[in-house]
């Protein structure tokens, strides 16, 4: 990173809050796994800063899906793991036990046969649903406060949640809140996807599109046709491996994919990158081929880790302009990286506002941005359309501290 450049946070956190709360522009959420990782329950699922994270880290989820298996599965596993190069994640194994699954057929690899590894990685998938499956705690949280920044606002467009996660916690906390939104699918009984519709974009702004690009919990094949059941154990169309990108080419994942694209080639529009590690290189492709196509396009990623960390996002905001990357102690922007320093306050109400985004980290420290950590971010999204900053959390010192959350990959 660049010794003598700085950027200043008060600068470009005050546009993005005057933008936030207007309402006139075309703005998109990209959220990606980071997100339900910031938030913190204890054993009975209400919030605590003590608890664990919603819906735990790849790591974790690894190792827990793993420990769920029985004693057959994990010897195959085991097995498999010399194979698989250092630290394999879950994601890494189901991408190895799918790829056996397809080529051996009737032959036998450590024990099992094709139909053996298909069936190993439908179990595999089973418990990685019942992981994401976890609901959206009661309390006040990150996806409430970000849903209630959407209702808040009168919009000449529509909000566009674009999320490769499985888990039902944006729809929770949209039908809580009473907001209505449209996910792609039609119907009362048994709610069927229809693409035509995605690229009709006929609903009125207040309807708030969700669109679940890796497939999600409840969905399943019925027939010819792609259905939302309702039902948290339907894990058949989630698909964290590779496989994933082999289905986009079929309905409804080209549909989703190519609403993302158009998306960011829509003139004047924003997209808002949380909890996204840009490890996922369909998606970076798609972005970076958009962000070349459309130079009135701009994308803010907001990632949790220091600059140096956030390499794959850094290098994409270098070579394109009109992305800029937020991270927790510098930032690109227009493809120029430099140290985060903020400036003189222009009045003690600023002072109020930088502590939505700024943690002055006390005497000696350098401090740190913070909207890294979706649940910060989402925090920032609800005051914009609101002078009073004494909120609950600000006053404990909430917004200042360190949580884990931000961009680490949740969900493979």
């Amino acid at each position: 990173m660049s010794q003598t450049t700085v950027h200043n946070p008060d600068r470009y956190m005050s546009d993005l809050r005057q933008i936030l709360s207007q309402g006139r522009k075309r703005i998109g959420l990209l959220v990606g796994a980071g997100a339900p990782v910031s938030i913190r329950v204890d054993p009975d699922g209400n919030i605590s800063q003590e608890g664990d994270p919603l819906i735990p880290d790849v790591a974790r989820l690894t190792q827990e899906v793993i420990n769920r298996l029985d004693t057959g599965d994990k010897c195959v596993i085991d097995t498999l793991l010399p194979e698989l190069g250092p630290d394999p994640n879950i994601e890494t194994i189901l991408t190895q036990i799918r790829r056996l699954s397809q080529a051996i057929g009737r032959a036998t690899v450590h024990g099992l046969n094709g139909e053996g590894y298909h069936e190993l990685a439908t179990r595999i998938c089973e418990q990685i649903g019942k992981f994401v499956a976890t609901p959206l705690p009661e309390a006040n949280n990150p996806y409430s406060e970000l849903v209630s920044w959407i209702g808040g606002t009168h919009r000449e467009h529509p909000i566009e949640i674009f999320t490769p996660n499985y888990d039902l916690l944006f729809e929770e906390a949209f039908e809580r809140a009473q907001l209505p939104y449209f996910d792609g699918f039609t119907g009362s009984h048994k709610p069927f996807f229809d693409p035509t519709t995605i690229t009709a974009d006929s609903l009125p702004p207040r309807w708030s599109r969700l669109w679940k690009i890796h497939g999600s919990l409840g969905w399943d094949v019925s027939g010819n046709t792609v259905i939302r059941t309702g039902d948290r154990n339907a894990t058949q169309l989630i698909y964290p491996d590779h496989l994933k990108y082999d289905q986009i080419t079929r309905q409804p994942y080209s549909a989703l994919f190519e609403r993302l694209r158009e998306f960011l080639e829509t003139p004047d529009s924003l997209l808002i990158c949380t909890g996204f590690s840009f490890f996922d290189a369909h998606i970076t492709a798609i972005l970076d081929e958009a962000l070349a196509a459309n130079s009135h396009t701009a994308v803010l990623a907001f990632q949790f880790k220091s600059l140096e960390e956030e390499l794959s996002a850094a290098r994409l905001a270098e070579r394109r302009p009109n992305i800029s990357v937020y991270a927790k102690d510098g930032a690109v922007i227009s493809g120029v990286a430099g140290r985060w320093r903020p400036g003189e306050p222009p009045n003690d109400e600023w002072l109020k506002i930088r502590r939505t985004f700024w943690d002055s980290g006390g005497a000696g420290n350098e401090g740190k941005f913070i909207l890294g950590d979706f649940a910060k971010l989402s925090l920032f999204f609800a005051l914009s359309h609101s002078s009073e900053f004494a909120s609950q959390r600000v006053e404990t010192g909430e917004a200042e501290g360190e949580e884990p959350g931000g961009d680490g990959d949740a969900q493979p």
